[in-house]
């Protein structure tokens, strides 16, 4: 796979602006929940990751609780109201785009959620000889063409026709005079034909199965898709001497000594902190926050852990679990494992039935059974978001 940083710049519209009333619901489908969140959010992550830069969200004017509402965390979003057809929700974001054109631009449907990050690649790769893109499935099925009674009246041929899917590639000059010209009925079937109805060229590039439209309610009851995991280990050790105070697990605790380090010397949040760039690839906590670095003087590690836990986010995963040891003769753990637990799943954003502390000694023997420091070893689990 092409590293993102390698793509072209791009922009990305997701039109959520649709009812979705053949999915029945409350509310249109787009916001509703599909594996474990909203449904226009799956899209919305992967083509942040991707580097879209910025991202328009197209979304319906309806009462009540405001989409962008439900999408206020995400960075580099901006909303638009949609039109009456998708054709005038599209046009309506490459608008909001003109101020500060992009070279190019992806516009996708909310409704197909799993979009690979390979499907992006080969669309905007193929700009470089085409004014559009489109994702294209062959027809593997023989088709037939029916007569207004619903009989037979002849066939079509499979070998010319292929199923298109979203995200459609644009020049973004291109398409926005195309939509701006547009003469041909009410709306389009795609963006695609608004462009080719300009005399644009578009290129068809390999889709992927994965690219499914979720149409019907019982579309919200797939569970096909596989999450993906990640495991990563952090160790550390801070020597315990006297004048400094004592941080484990983001909670303060009465001790006669504190550990000692650059930052409050919280082990504990240290070795979650690496179990988590570990699982991720992104290296250790001296990396971000290097020890020479006179900024992270005395600074509550739990920064450290919040910005580890962000950077997983922005790669696709949240933590499902952890397993934290303590190690350690004094003082005694116990008393503050429910202080600890919470606050440890505060500042990871998981459950705090998913976190773990435990502690142990080592009968005496070692730094850590002289009383000389205290030790902690960390496992994560992060799963696919």
């Amino acid at each position: 796979m092409i590293e993102t940083s390698t793509l072209p710049s791009f922009a990305a519209i997701v039109v959520a602006a649709g009812k979705g009333l053949r999915a029945g619901g409350d509310l249109p489908k787009q916001f509703r929940q599909w594996r474990g969140k909203m449904l226009v959010r799956h899209s919305v992550n992967t083509l942040l990751r991707a580097g879209a830069h910025p991202l328009i969200v197209v979304i319906p004017p309806i009462e009540g609780e405001i989409p962008a509402e439900l999408l206020r965390d995400l960075a580099d979003v901006r909303f638009v109201t949609g039109g009456a057809t998708r054709q005038d929700s599209v046009r309506n974001g490459l608008e909001a785009l003109k101020d500060n054109p992009p070279q190019a631009v992806l516009i996708h449907d909310a409704a197909r959620p799993d979009l690979p990050m390979s499907v992006v690649e080969r669309l905007l790769l193929a700009l470089d000889t085409c004014e559009g893109a489109i994702p294209a499935l062959p027809v593997v099925d023989s088709l037939a063409v029916a007569s207004p009674g619903n009989l037979m009246s002849g066939k079509a041929d499979r070998e010319t026709l292929r199923r298109v899917q979203t995200p459609q590639a644009f020049r973004f000059p291109n398409i926005l005079d195309a939509h701006r010209a547009w003469k041909g009925p009410t709306t389009a079937g795609d963006d695609a034909q608004v462009l080719t109805a300009s005399t644009g060229s578009v290129a068809l590039v390999e889709g992927d199965e994965r690219l499914k439209k979720i149409t019907f309610a019982e579309d919200f009851m797939d569970t096909g898709a596989q999450a993906e995991f990640r495991v990563g280990q952090g160790y550390d050790v801070h020597r315990l001497v006297e004048g400094e105070d004592l941080w484990l697990c983001g909670v303060k605790l009465d001790h006669t000594k504190g550990l000692s380090g650059h930052s409050d010397a919280d082990v504990a949040l240290h070795a979650i902190t690496d179990a988590i760039l570990g699982a991720v690839g992104e290296g250790d906590i001296g990396t971000h926050f290097p020890p020479s670095d006179p900024q992270w003087a005395g600074a509550r590690s739990g920064q450290f852990l919040e910005h580890a836990v962000n950077l997983a986010r922005t790669a696709g995963y949240a933590v499902g679990n952890i397993d934290l040891t303590l190690i350690c003769e004094a003082p005694k753990i116990g008393p503050h494992r429910k202080a600890m637990r919470a606050q440890v799943s505060r500042l990871t954003q998981t459950d705090e039935r998913s976190v773990s502390v435990k502690a142990t000694t080592t009968e005496r023997l070692g730094f850590a059974g002289r009383e000389e420091g205290i030790a902690a070893q960390a496992t994560v689990l992060l799963r696919s978001i």
